[in-house]
């Protein structure tokens, strides 16, 4: 266990990445979970925790605060008119059963799998975010029917996978069909709830090894992260929303795009123990 001053440092920590995680997660919808997870992990790492399950508290805890800013980011945009109702209800029975299936995968998998999960998708979200274009087009109009039904599993699980709300595959998702980015935004916070919720109760369930679960661990959620990050991302991400409507976020983008590259690579490299 750390001394005292190694804990009020890590809460110091924690603090400061919530209030960034609700910014960005307001800003460019991606999602604060994309550096909560990391966040999270070496801070429980610092505090001498490791195990085969580290990762489930990391994804859990995450998903936990997600609930909350989604929620709070939900509110902050449908005020502005900004979230498309109808995609959130059509989309969400097929994000909440992936969002399920991804609980699932991820109870059976090792810390260092999920690590290696994580670091993959990171990349390729980050390499999203460096390179994407606005332009980019797969059709005109959000799929239905079939197609639907198989896009919006995949949205919910690896979502959970990550430990990430809907943003960071939901955003990119609905631009390339043609939806507006502040209405892709503001509709992909909606994901986040949909995708949190049966996540969260699931792993709430779920047994988690000494060796893995930092203290007032219930389940894989870790209340004491949960209400740090918390604290402070229901005060920053209204912010990041009202930033989000007065200026272009592009720039940002690229900058974040290189940072969580980095994060995600260094993610890769621990699992692979290099």
């Amino acid at each position: 266990m750390a001394d005292m001053a190694t804990l009020a440092q890590m809460l110091v920590l924690l603090l400061a990445i919530g209030a960034v995680a609700g910014v960005v997660a307001g800003l460019l919808g991606v999602g604060g979970g994309i550096i909560l997870v990391p966040a999270f992990f070496h801070t429980f790492s610092a505090l001498g925790y490791g195990g085969a399950q580290l990762m489930q508290v990391c994804l859990a805890t995450s998903l936990a605060t997600i609930i909350v800013t989604s929620v709070r980011s939900v509110l902050s945009h449908n005020r502005r008119g900004a979230v498309d109702w109808q995609i959130l209800r059509g989309w969400a029975p097929g994000i909440a059963l992936g969002a399920v299936a991804g609980v699932l995968v991820a109870a059976s998998l090792r810390s260092t799998a999920l690590q290696a999960i994580f670091g993959a998708l990171g990349v390729v979200i980050g390499l999203y975010l460096a390179f994407g274009r606005a332009e980019w087009r797969l059709g005109t109009a959000m799929p239905g029917g079939w197609r639907r039904w198989l896009l919006s599993p995949v949205v919910g699980f690896l979502s959970v996978l990550m430990g990430i709300g809907g943003g960071s595959f939901g955003v990119p998702l609905m631009t390339l069909f043609g939806v507006p980015i502040h209405r892709a935004v503001a509709t992909a916070a909606g994901f986040g709830v949909i995708i949190a919720v049966p996540s969260v109760a699931g792993f709430l369930l779920i047994d988690i090894d000494p060796a893995s679960r930092p203290p007032l661990t219930i389940g894989a959620v870790n209340l004491p992260a949960f209400a740090v990050v918390i604290s402070m991302t229901l005060v920053t991400a209204p912010l990041g929303v009202r930033l989000a409507h007065a200026m272009d976020p592009k720039p940002l983008r690229r900058v974040f795009a290189v940072f969580i590259t980095i994060v995600a690579l260094n993610m890769l490299r621990r699992a692979l123990g290099l």
